[in-house]
């Protein structure tokens, strides 16, 4: 089966800048792929070239089987966007901006209106569609945003930090529509800062100054960044003068917060443990299981090897 996006030594320079620096990947049709990485690492930027918004300067790609030679409106009958900004007009209803989405993808009115009702249900719109976006909750405004995004019934949806700024309510529903999405077949590619998020993908690219500096499963990620064991120390008193000393122990790789608690990576775990016995009175200690946060902190945010 064809990839639904397939990427080739893709390279984007703005002048003497490298946004993206020969990456290359593939994303497989109803795939919940997902595009980590800190700000400026280059992942909008690929996505522009993916939704046919830019000419790469170097390098392939071809997205539901086609390629910029191929045509840029071509691709975009392909795709839908959304960003995680407010792609709505605040002043118009809900009901005009889909209408207007409609009229710049030349939808015809009867077609439009039949998937303007399947997508509406579909994100369990309850609110009419007469009122304006403007009095809309900041998650509604998203989920209609998505509607918009898929009203000309594209093959791959680009979700850009979708759920940015909204309830912790609305970012759960929103990611059951993302799953429910994937169910019907449509490919989605998307990028978040939420970690618990990215466990919902079925793999992860994460870039870094423009280059994949891994991909795979969230399990897959987690092994290739941590071959010793991860442990979470719990403080005993509030002082915390002894971290920086924990930090110069030969045995310890590295320290990091983790809400109330920390983080703690070991060289060797045989050592570790007169470092434990050493630090007893100043917290107590488990072997856990780490998450993507440790992974995103350790390869993205990390210092370069």
């Amino acid at each position: 089966m064809p990839y639904s996006v397939e990427v080739k030594n893709l390279t984007v320079k703005f002048d003497a800048f490298t946004a993206v620096d020969n990456i290359s990947f593939a994303v497989n049709p109803g795939e919940i792929f997902g595009f980590l990485g800190a700000n400026g690492a280059g992942k909008t930027t690929t996505i522009r070239v993916l939704c046919g918004l830019l000419i790469p300067t170097s390098g392939t790609v071809r997205v539901a089987g086609l390629n910029p030679e191929d045509g840029l409106q071509a691709i975009k009958a392909k795709v839908g966007y959304m960003s995680q900004k407010f792609t709505l007009y605040q002043d118009m209803t809900v009901e005009e901006n889909l209408d207007f989405t409609a009229a710049l993808h030349k939808i015809p009115r009867d077609v439009q209106l039949k998937r303007q009702a399947e997508w509406l249900e579909f994100i369990r719109f309850k609110e009419s569609p007469q009122r304006l976006v403007r009095e809309l909750s900041g998650g509604t405004k998203q989920e209609v945003s998505l509607v918009a995004a898929l009203l000309h019934d594209p093959e791959i949806v680009f979700l850009d930090e979708p759920t940015a700024g909204v309830s912790p309510v609305f970012r759960a529903r929103f990611w059951a529509i993302i799953q429910g999405l994937s169910q019907k077949g449509k490919t989605v590619f998307v990028t978040t800062h939420y970690m618990d998020e990215a466990e919902q993908c079925g793999r992860i690219a994460l870039m870094r100054d423009g280059k994949i500096i891994a991909i795979g499963s969230p399990d897959e990620l987690k092994k290739l960044a941590f071959t010793e064991p991860i442990y979470e120390i719990t403080p005993k008193t509030n002082s915390r003068g002894w971290i920086e000393k924990l930090k110069q122990e030969s045995s310890v790789e590295e320290v990091n917060p983790y809400g109330m608690r920390f983080h703690l990576v070991v060289k060797d775990a045989a050592s570790w443990q007169a470092t434990a016995t050493k630090f007893s009175s100043d917290f107590d200690n488990q072997t856990i299981k780490p998450s993507l946060e440790d992974v995103f902190i350790r390869l993205v945010e990390g210092k370069k090897k």
